[in-house]
Parts: C-alpha cells; sequence; structure tokens
C-alpha cells in the first residue's frame, strides 16, 4: 500500500510539472508580419487623403459600390474633439495588431515577489511588437475586442509613439489615462475605457495581420480616415478613385459653405478654408 501511496504521488507531481507554466511559461510568440509597403508608397497615398473627412469618404465609397461596407460602427468614437483647429481628425495608412485575453496563471504571492513576476510580462507576453513597424503617416488599428478590461494604451505609451511619427489610435477596445491624454491631444477613437495593466490580462497575438475593428476588415496599409462622425476604411485598392470622388465633394462643400458663412456674417473658419 505504501509502495502504490508513493507512486500515485509521483505521478501526481508529474502530471502537475507537465500542466504548471513557468514563468509567463511557454511564451507564445505572436504572428509578425512585415509591414508590406514602403514609406514613398505610404507618403503617396497620404497625399491624396489631406484634410479627408469621413462623410465625404464614406459618400465616395458609395460610388465605387461599397456603401456602408467599411464605415465602422458608430459605438468606435473619438476620444475628444477639436473643433477649432480640428486636430482631433487624422488621416493614415493601418499598421495592425491584436490583443486577446490571457489564460495564463497569476500567482499569489507577497507584492515585492509579484513586482518581479509582473515586470517582464511587458517585455514576453504583451510586448507593443508593431511600434517597431511606426513611421510618419501611420495610424494603429488594434483589435482589442478579447483582451479584457486592460489599458495597454496610455498615457505615456502614446506620447512615445507619436513620436513616432504616429497619428492616432484606432481599436474596438479602449484606453487608460483618459483625462492625461485628452491634454496630450492624443487622437483615439475607440469604443471604451479600459483600466486594468496588462500583466495577467492580455497577451498580443498578431502584428501587421488583417484585424476586425467595427466590424470591419482593415489590412495592413488601408487608409483609415476619422473625426467627428467616426472611422471609414478605405481599402487600399480602391485609394485613388476614392480619393479623388472625396475631394471633389469635399471642395464644393466647402464652396458653398463660405457663401453662406458670408451671407450670415460668419468669420471664415478652418472648415471652410
Amino acid at each position: 500500500m505504501k509502495l502504490q501511496w508513493l507512486l500515485l504521488c509521483a505521478a501526481a507531481a508529474c502530471a502537475a510539472a507537465q500542466v504548471a507554466e513557468p514563468e509567463h511559461g511557454g511564451v507564445r510568440k505572436p504572428i509578425i508580419n512585415e509591414y508590406p509597403f514602403s514609406a514613398e508608397q505610404d507618403q503617396a497615398i497620404l497625399k491624396l487623403f489631406e484634410d479627408a473627412r469621413v462623410s465625404d469618404v464614406a459618400d465616395a465609397l458609395d460610388t465605387i459600390g461599397l456603401p456602408d461596407t467599411t464605415i465602422m460602427s458608430p459605438d468606435i468614437q473619438a476620444l475628444w474633439r477639436d473643433t477649432k483647429e480640428f486636430s482631433h481628425r487624422i488621416q493614415g495608412v493601418a499598421i495592425t495588431a491584436r490583443y486577446v485575453k490571457s489564460s495564463r496563471i497569476v500567482p499569489r504571492v507577497p507584492q515585492a515577489e509579484y513586482d518581479k513576476w509582473a515586470g517582464p510580462w511587458y517585455k514576453t507576453v504583451t510586448p507593443d511588437a508593431w511600434t517597431q513597424y511606426i513611421r510618419p503617416g501611420m495610424i494603429a488599428v488594434l483589435d482589442k475586442a478579447e483582451d479584457g478590461d486592460t489599458r495597454n494604451i496610455g498615457s505615456n505609451n502614446t506620447m512615445g509613439w507619436k513620436l513616432k511619427g504616429l497619428r492616432g489610435i484606432v481599436t474596438n477596445g479602449g484606453a487608460g489615462d483618459t483625462d492625461e491624454i485628452i491634454a496630450e491631444k492624443i487622437p483615439i477613437y475607440m469604443k471604451r475605457l479600459q483600466r486594468g495593466y496588462p500583466p495577467g490580462r492580455t497577451e498580443i497575438e498578431s502584428v501587421n495581420l488583417p484585424v476586425m475593428v467595427g466590424n470591419v476588415l482593415v489590412r495592413p496599409g488601408d487608409i483609415i480616415v476619422a473625426d467627428g462622425d467616426g472611422v471609414v476604411v478605405v481599402p487600399r485598392q480602391h485609394a485613388e478613385p476614392v480619393a479623388a470622388r472625396a475631394r471633389k465633394i469635399l471642395e464644393g462643400d466647402k464652396a458653398g459653405r463660405r457663401k453662406l458663412y458670408e451671407k450670415l456674417g460668419l468669420p471664415l473658419d478652418k472648415s471652410v478654408q
């Protein structure tokens, strides 16, 4: 009996060793693809969409047979608005990443030990691996629908991303430190607030793969236009005809509103200049 008991204990210990995770154990590396377009290609596309508005782009998409197909759901909204300089408006090319809720075990240890466990999480489990591809003119499109209440987007890292040339962020998740982000004027279009920090909560799953955000498929290099009306995506292969049509609509709208401003005695603001 004693031998059987010892054998059972040994078997249980062996099974536990097989399922127990080492520190951030069995790290599943994210799928990371290279960004598929050159800086020169992106800049040529971006010139076509300077000052573009969501409404004009949406109308232009109708004319090529894509009504409502690439307009994100209205719950993806601007965190803040600037109705003087319109600095919340962004046009850029998409860099994509997907975050998911973690299923790793969080240890129940004293705080000093917990801090040693949590610190490496940022480098090994949820590194912002997509940021290595940031270049001027990009907009981060982050699929965070399944990552729980996790603030991967905050007041500190967003400023670092802006320094690299990121124009803004679009996500079906959200951000934390939103008071500070508003003060810093980092354009973010999001679905909800997120408060918890990443260790124990979230992992990065992929970079530069297609994502679904706001019920719209977004591929790396697609054009993103966002303003107070929400977010619209232009598939890159349709960029030129959509941009040309949107520009024509915008210029016609400006000309008509300038006349109305003059009749009403209103000073001309940036939206009609």
